[in-house]
């Protein structure tokens, strides 16, 4: 078969909740994160070893843990950033857990997503956080400022709270330029520009948001994926911004129930998967227009034109929803994630330098 197979590598039981799972840089360890039935936080790193993991570090935290993030500090220092349910940020040396190289009390309630980026490379850049919550708010933290948050997005008082489902930062090309992308419960849909001090871009997708990320972090924005309740995602054509109508997007049902999160491959910013709650994982490609501009008629101002996604795989793994999901930097086709169903799976996606 030509097509690329997921193969289900090595299976782990937990006997806690697995909120998040995070491969370290330039290792073969990986970081899982949750929650103890008696509602403390689980922190365990484990490394691969002979065709099977083993435990190499753990500790339990005072609070459970929702969300975890590296690229929030210098790389080489491995420091992982998460986010608990009572609203704290902690920066982790996973060298030692014990005490947090940095820590603030970030939001009042469930820290929902957390995102960071390190700028251009390795210990270069702001070590900037992103930071989503229940009580509406989103914040940017910079680990060398104490207490405040650089940027806090925030309904104004009296207003509204919708609770942020979802972070992420994407177009950090240089190092000044930062946009922040924000996706709501109620299918709301924020882009901020960090540099302006500014909303960019807004729209609303009628479904709950629970998972974005942009194709690269690091590069002039070209594309970012969606995903919501309803069985839906969409895929945004980032490159041209219309005045009126936006960016342009495609919208495609997967999973026959929630979808969960993505993660495009770090080795082709074009394949992507997208996790289900119904246990199902797919495998997606997209393909550019032959052109990714278009003037239409009476109008001045060039549209973006959206390109299509093809699905390459769609496997079941379990029955429960499968709550995250991260792709191995340095070998290529390798990732594990996590499921409701309390067992980590390392997997091994085959032939993706075919497709």
């Amino acid at each position: 078969m030509d097509k690329p197979q997921v193969i289900s590598h090595i299976e782990k039981s937990m006997n806690f909740t697995l909120y998040d799972v995070k491969w370290i840089p330039c290792s073969a360890k990986f970081v899982v994160m949750g929650a103890h039935p008696q509602g403390t936080g689980a922190l365990q790193v484990y490394e691969m070893n002979k065709g099977d993991v083993s435990l190499v570090h753990e500790s339990q935290k005072s609070k459970a843990i929702k969300c975890g993030s590296f690229g929030a500090s210098q790389l080489h220092q491995r420091c992982l950033a998460t986010g608990d349910f009572e609203g704290k940020l902690n920066v982790w040396n996973l060298e030692n857990t014990e005490v947090p190289v940095y820590s603030v009390q970030a939001h009042k309630e469930i820290i929902n997503s957390i995102d960071g980026v390190a700028g251009l490379g390795i210990g270069e850049g702001a070590p900037e956080i992103v930071t989503g919550s229940r009580d509406g708010a989103v914040k940017v933290w910079d680990t060398r400022l104490k207490g405040k948050p650089v940027v806090e997005i925030a309904p104004a008082e009296g207003e509204a709270r919708r609770d942020c489902w979802a972070v992420t930062f994407g177009h950090a090309y240089n190092h000044q330029d930062r946009c922040v992308a924000a996706g709501y419960d109620n299918g709301d849909l924020k882009l901020f520009d960090l540099r302006s001090m500014s909303l960019r871009w807004e729209t609303n997708i009628k479904n709950g948001i629970c998972g974005l990320e942009f194709d690269r972090k690091d590069i002039n924005m070209n594309k970012l994926v969606v995903t919501t309740l309803e069985s839906k995602f969409h895929v945004y054509d980032m490159r041209t911004q219309h005045s009126k109508k936006g960016f342009t997007s495609l919208e495609e049902k997967a999973h026959s129930s929630t979808v969960w999160s993505v993660r495009h491959l770090p080795q082709n910013r074009d394949i992507f998967m997208t996790t289900g709650g119904n246990g199902s994982i797919c495998l997606w490609k997209y393909s550019y227009p032959a052109s990714r501009v278009e003037k239409q008629e009476g109008e001045e101002e060039e549209v973006g034109v959206v390109g299509s996604v093809t699905q390459l795989q769609n496997t079941a793994l379990t029955t429960q929803p499968i709550s995250a999901f991260d792709w191995c930097v340095d070998k290529p086709g390798l990732a594990a994630c996590t499921a409701f169903d309390q067992t980590l799976r390392i997997l091994i996606v085959t032939k993706l330098n075919k497709v």
